[in-house]
């Protein structure tokens, strides 16, 4: 294994599923950090996207913004047809979701990612190249910033990747070094930001991605130093799903099949189309009609194949309106909205799992998304929460893996600014407890009680969660409700289930806690401590005035 030496500049690759980036500082001036925006085919842009183009024998031909879709030309052969293939979302591979992006048969994740990081070193390279007395493999540190969900077989594979990309010239060396995310926006936003968040309040990170959202709840603790992660939450509904709700829209238009033969057959003319809604749609939507432009959507312009695909009175109906579609205020709201909603779910279910949180740090990709913050401050303004938004949030990532990398002469001092804590704890399974709700129709009738309620699994940890071994799970209870219900805990295989008797569900166990008769609807929290054989409940007061506590231990082999 290399051993670190003489490194004078720290450059970090913010590597995304849609988009991705670098920066860098030379340590001699570390105040001052450049964020890349000379791209192959684009100057300005902080950002390149991360897409590839292959040859049918899955040759590279380009990357980033070459690879990109053009305007598709009538009557003419265009570039972006079936004897090239476009690739992206390939990153997706390395998470624990079972969803995994479509790749033509013969393409392994792997090479796409080494293809897209040979790229990428290409830049970084060049930016470098004049540098007087830089030896690349010697003097320049790479940090990657990855996602808290990466387990080590995530890690080696990028690794991996990054050694045949020529990015390191030894597999193990040491010139490369992963910081999760989080880390990343917690050491920009507090070191190095303007945010006041004081020492002992709890904050948030909402990382609003292009395809998932991750929230991580973090104490800061005196002099600055990190905490345990006490909360964590993730969901698939990034910016993406917003195009995804455009692709439905347009098949209430012209039929699913015609969309679904363009996506096989036309891909690139699909994807130019997204691009072109993105540019003149999403990205200045505001949710104010004051601020909506009305745009026309020219399909025999924009989308040439689709016409040959359209059928039956959609063909007629297309016909009339000369395939030209105007897409009002409440039609882009509408893709927005049930996207944005599902945000607000995952944070509500956060600040329900913790006791408090001062303030709340939006960054990725879809935070810049005006309309998705005038929400969250809305939604969220009553509970005194600080909803901080960093000037440009879809770089934070890549500056605090920067700043990251200059804190320290040696990296045995990586961890100077984190408490340490025990090796994470990773659920294998999920676990939830039984509530009851109101039936809707949505519901199997063959659950509905009869009071017209029905039970429901509502998840406390999901298969794949990681949590420090001495930090439990903690949910916030009425006395009043504590006093008339147990409380039955729920085991399951499976990653997303709605009902405690749903196939692969099993009770754990049932635990019954006695509040004292003085509690006046008093707020009661109670833990859940996760070991090998055991799971030791904690009911105690939130607000500490009797210093009543309980404690019970389910002694079942989970």
């Amino acid at each position: 294994m290399s051993m670190i030496y003489d490194i004078s500049i720290v450059a970090a690759i913010d590597f995304g599923v849609k988009y991705s980036t670098f920066a860098y500082a030379y340590k001699s001036n570390p105040t001052k950090l450049f964020i890349n925006k000379n791209w192959p085919y684009c100057i300005a842009n902080y950002k390149i996207p991360t897409v590839l183009k292959y040859d049918e024998s899955f040759n590279l031909i380009s990357w980033g913004y070459s690879a990109l879709s053009e305007r598709p030309r009538r009557n003419k052969r265009n570039k972006n047809s079936a004897d090239t293939i476009l690739v992206e979302n390939f990153l997706l591979y390395l998470s624990k979701t079972n969803y995994k992006p479509y790749l033509p048969e013969g393409l392994d994740y792997k090479k796409a990612i080494t293809d897209y990081l040979s790229k990428m070193g290409d830049v970084i390279k060049e930016t470098f190249r004049n540098c007087s007395h830089i030896d690349f493999f010697k003097n320049v540190l790479i940090m990657l910033p990855i996602s808290v969900e990466y387990d080590d077989k995530a890690k080696e594979i990028i690794r991996e990747c990054a050694y045949n990309a020529c990015l390191i010239d030894e597999k193990n060396s040491l010139r490369l070094q992963f910081i999760t995310k989080h880390d990343a926006v917690s050491i920009h936003c507090i070191y190095y930001g303007e945010f006041n968040v004081s020492d002992g309040s709890t904050f948030m990170i909402v990382d609003c991605g292009c395809d998932t959202v991750e929230l991580i709840t973090q104490k800061l603790l005196e002099n600055k130093k990190l905490g345990e992660i006490t909360g964590r939450n993730e969901g698939f509904c990034g910016g993406n799903f917003v195009d995804d709700e455009f692709i439905k829209f347009l098949c209430r238009k012209v039929g699913p099949s015609a969309i679904d033969f363009v996506r096989k057959n036309h891909y690139g003319q699909l994807q130019y189309m997204i691009q072109e809604f993105c540019k003149r749609v999403k990205f200045p939507f505001t949710g104010q009609h004051e601020d909506f432009n009305q745009f026309n959507l020219d399909l025999e312009d924009l989308c040439p194949a689709i016409k040959q695909y359209v059928e039956g009175s959609k063909f007629d109906e297309m016909e009339e309106i000369e395939w030209c579609i105007e897409p009002d205020f409440e039609d882009v709201k509408a893709m927005f909205d049930p996207v944005i909603e599902k945000i607000l779910q995952l944070i509500r279910t956060q600040l329900n799992a913790v006791r408090s949180c001062e303030a709340m740090i939006l960054v990725g990709d879809f935070s810049q998304s005006r309309y998705l913050q005038a929400r969250i401050k809305q939604e969220f303004y009553q509970r005194n929460i600080n909803i901080i938004v960093p000037q440009n949030p879809t770089i934070t990532i890549v500056e605090g893996a920067v700043q990251y990398g200059l804190m320290f002469n040696e990296l045995d001092y990586l961890d100077k600014y984190r408490i340490k804590t025990n090796f994470p704890r990773v659920f294998e399974k999920t676990y939830g407890i039984k509530i009851t709700r109101k039936w809707n129709s949505g519901d199997p009738i063959e659950c509905k009680l009869p009071d017209g309620m029905i039970n429901v699994f509502l998840r406390i940890a999901k298969q794949g969660d990681e949590i420090p071994t001495d930090t439990g799970i903690s949910m916030i209870f009425s006395s009043n409700f504590i006093s008339r219900n147990s409380l039955d805990l729920f085991v399951t295989d499976e990653y997303d289930v709605k009902y405690c008797d749903s196939p692969g569900v099993n009770l754990i166990g049932t635990f019954k806690i006695n509040t004292p008769s003085t509690f006046k609807n008093n707020a009661i929290s109670i833990t859940l401590f996760f070991d090998d054989i055991k799971i030791k409940v904690v009911a105690q007061e939130v607000d500490v005035k009797t210093g009543w506590k309980y404690e019970t231990v389910l002694d079942i082999i989970h």
